[in-house]
């Protein structure tokens, strides 16, 4: 009997690349921030056989949902479509995470996944990463974009501050959601 030998779809993912999503213009096009933490995962992905990327984010006031929109610069950067898993539901952080923990829940306690990496601004990084650990993933950081959130010191700001009163607020949230076993 002749077995065919096992393709690359065959084997497992050598990586998981979480991206979180961020705003489409009203053209329909990613924004700056958007192509930027695409960019950064599609170059980290690249020191990868079999990476899988997790684009996160759902339909926003304009155009496809973020996950689509970045699925799209995936393509564009020469990754497969079956590299590609949408998750198109996430409107904020949280519930990105969430969807993100469902999608990848196999009923195994997870020691079998590849490493799992989370791609995203720099100032929005360290809320990623930790409320995937919470979730229970053993997520790690994809190098962020290395140019800065906003091009105004105002704007910058305002982010980091937005994340400093968000960042315990979702983790306290990710906590009692663990606790109530509806993570």
């Amino acid at each position: 009997m002749k077995v065919n030998p096992p393709t690359m779809h065959d084997r497992p993912p050598d990586a998981i690349i979480i991206i979180f999503g961020a705003a489409v213009r009203p053209d329909g096009r990613a924004s700056q921030t958007l192509r930027h933490r695409v960019d950064a995962a599609a170059r980290f992905g690249a020191r990868f056989t079999r990476p899988v990327f997790i684009p996160t984010g759902a339909k926003g006031r304009y155009g496809d949902a973020e996950a689509t929109v970045m699925a799209r610069q995936l393509i564009d950067a020469g990754f497969t479509a079956g590299s590609i898993r949408q998750e198109a539901t996430g409107t904020d952080t949280l519930s990105s995470v969430r969807a993100v923990i469902r999608m990848l829940d196999d009923g195994t306690n997870g020691s079998d996944r590849p490493p799992v990496y989370a791609c995203t601004s720099a100032y929005h990084l360290p809320r990623c990463l930790l409320l995937l650990r919470l979730a229970g993933l053993k997520a790690r950081l994809c190098p962020p974009p290395n140019v800065p959130a906003a091009t105004s010191q105002t704007r910058r700001w305002f982010w980091r501050l937005r994340e400093t009163a968000a960042l315990p607020y979702d983790a306290l949230l990710m906590v009692w959601l663990r606790i109530m076993g509806r993570v």
